[in-house]
C-alpha cells in the first residue's frame, strides 16, 4: 500500500470528525459532511480460468463535504477503497468542484464532476461522458456506472432555449472491460481472454490538445423537452488498433437529437445519434471502426401501486457496411444492425423501504442477454442492505453480452450512511 493512500484512509475520518466538532466554515458558510461505510462482496457462479472466483470484495469509505457560501458552492467527495480482488488500497476523488452563478442566466461548474444528459435508461447515445463498465458488471452500486469528468460546464438560460457546454481539457475515456477484472472476447486471439492478456492501449492524453467538447441545446415546450446534441472528441472505448497492436481511441464526432414527454399514462422518449468516425469516414480502414447510426425509443409507466415498468428498443447500425465486410481482417463479422430490447420492472414495498428491481437486456440479433436483478432494503435511517446478480447468456463468445458468460456473479452489501 502506498504511503499517500494509507495516510488518506487514516486521516480522512479524523478530518471529518474535526469538521463536525469544530463547526468548520468557508466564507461564513458551514461545511456539511455526509458519507457512508460499505462492505460489498461477490462471487462468480461459473468457472473462469482467467479470473479470480471473487468478482468483488471491498471496503469503501466515502466522505462528502459541501459548503454553500453566497457566491456558489464548494463540494468534495472521495472514496477510500480496500480492494481484495486487486489486493490494493486506493483513494478516488469522485467530485471536487466549484459552482458559481456569474449572472441570473448563467451557471458555471469547474472541476471534477459527474455529468449526464440524454433520455436513455442505462442505454447511452448522446451522453458521451465517461462510464465505468467494470463497476457496472461486478455489482457495485449503480451510481458508480458514471465515472467523473475533469471538466468545466457552462450553462446559459434564455427565453429561446437553454444551452449547456462542457469542455474537458484532456480526454476522459470509459473504464472499459480490459481483462483486469472481467474476461472478454479478444479480436486478435479470437478467443476469451482475461488477466493473462489485458488490453494494452495507446490513449490520447495531452492537455488542451486531446480535448473533448460537448454541447446540448434544449427547450421545454408544453409537456415535452426537445434537445439537440453535438460532441467532438474520441471513441470512449477502444475502436481500433495501431501498428503496434495497441488498442486506440480514434477521433469521433457525434450529432444527435432527442424528445421526451407525456405519452398516454406514462413518459415516452425518442433519441438518435450519428457517430462520425472521423479517422475513417470512408469506412475502408480495417484498423478503425466505421461510422454508425444509433436509435432509441423508450416508454415508462406506473402499472400498479408502487410498480413501474420501463421498455426500450435500441438499434445500432454500421454505416458503409459493405466496405466494412470487404476490409474485415479476420474473425467473425458484426451484423449491420444490432437490435436491443430492455425491460425495467421496479416494485416498492414496506412503506418504500424495500425495493425490488429487475433490469434486462436482450438482443435478438446477437442472441445474447444480460439480467440485473437486485433487492435493496433500508433497515434503518442509516443502514441499507442489498443483494443482486449479473447474469449473462449468449450463443456466441464474440457478442457484446455473450463474451461475459463466465463472469456471471452474485453480490451482497451492507452500507452505513451518516
Amino acid at each position: 500500500m502506498k504511503l499517500k493512500q494509507a495516510l488518506l484512509i487514516i486521516f480522512l475520518p479524523a478530518a471529518a470528525a474535526l469538521a463536525v466538532d469544530t463547526g468548520l466554515k468557508i466564507s461564513n458558510s458551514p461545511v456539511e459532511m455526509h458519507g457512508f461505510y460499505e462492505l460489498r462482496a461477490g462471487y462468480r457462479l461459473r468457472n473462469d480460468k482467467h479470473e479470480k472466483d471473487m468478482s468483488i470484495m471491498e471496503n469503501r469509505f466515502q466522505l462528502d463535504f459541501g459548503s454553500y457560501p453566497e457566491w456558489g458552492e464548494l463540494r468534495f467527495k472521495g472514496d477510500a477503497v480496500g480492494d481484495l480482488v486487486l489486493e490494493r488500497f486506493d483513494f478516488k476523488t469522485r467530485e471536487a468542484y466549484i459552482f458559481t452563478r456569474p449572472s441570473d442566466n448563467m451557471d458555471l461548474i469547474v472541476g471534477r464532476q459527474i455529468l449526464t444528459w440524454g433520455t436513455g435508461d442505462l442505454v447511452f447515445i448522446n451522453d458521451l461522458f465517461p462510464k465505468d463498465w467494470q463497476s457496472f458488471f461486478i455489482g457495485r452500486d449503480d451510481e458508480y456506472l458514471k465515472a467523473p469528468s475533469d471538466a468545466a460546464k457552462l450553462s446559459m438560460f434564455g427565453d429561446f432555449a437553454n444551452l449547456d457546454v462542457v469542455f474537458t481539457p484532456r480526454f476522459d475515456p470509459d473504464i472499459f472491460v480490459s481483462g483486469q477484472r472481467i474476461s472478454y472476447w479478444n479480436q486478435n486471439t479470437l478467443r476469451i481472454e482475461g488477466k493473462n492478456i489485458e488490453t494494452s492501449v495507446d490513449k490520447p492524453d495531452r492537455w488542451f490538445r486531446d480535448y473533448e467538447l460537448a454541447a446540448r441545446l434544449y427547450k421545454n415546450v408544453n409537456e415535452y423537452e426537445y434537445a439537440l446534441y453535438a460532441y467532438r472528441g474520441f471513441w470512449k472505448i477502444p475502436a481500433g488498433q495501431n501498428a503496434d497492436g495497441k488498442a486506440i481511441f480514434p477521433d469521433l464526432n457525434v450529432y444527435g437529437a432527442s424528445v421526451r414527454g407525456k405519452v398516454a399514462k406514462g413518459i415516452g422518449n425518442l433519441e438518435l445519434g450519428y457517430y462520425e468516425s472521423a479517422d475513417d469516414q470512408s469506412g475502408k480502414k480495417s484498423s478503425v471502426d466505421n461510422s454508425q447510426m444509433r436509435y432509441l425509443a423508450g416508454y415508462k409507466q406506473e402499472i400498479g401501486k408502487d410498480l413501474t415498468l420501463g421498455l426500450q428498443y435500441y438499434i445500432e447500425q454500421i454505416l458503409s457496411y459493405q466496405d466494412y465486410l470487404d476490409n474485415l481482417p479476420k474473425g467473425p463479422a458484426k451484423d449491420e444492425f444490432r437490435h436491443l430490447v430492455t425491460v425495467r420492472l421496479t416494485k416498492l414495498l414496506m412503506n418504500q423501504n424495500l425495493r425490488l428491481n429487475l433490469f434486462a437486456y436482450y438482443s435478438p440479433s446477437d442472441k445474447d442477454c444480460y439480467f440485473r436483478p437486485s433487492i435493496n432494503y433500508k433497515a434503518t435511517d442509516n443502514i441499507a442492505l442489498e443483494a443482486g446478480a449479473n447474469i449473462f447468456f449468449g450463443d456466441y463468445p464474440n457478442t457484446f453480452f455473450g463474451q461475459f458468460t463466465d463472469n456471471t456473479n452474485i453480490y451482497t452489501s451492507v452500507r452505513y450512511s451518516f
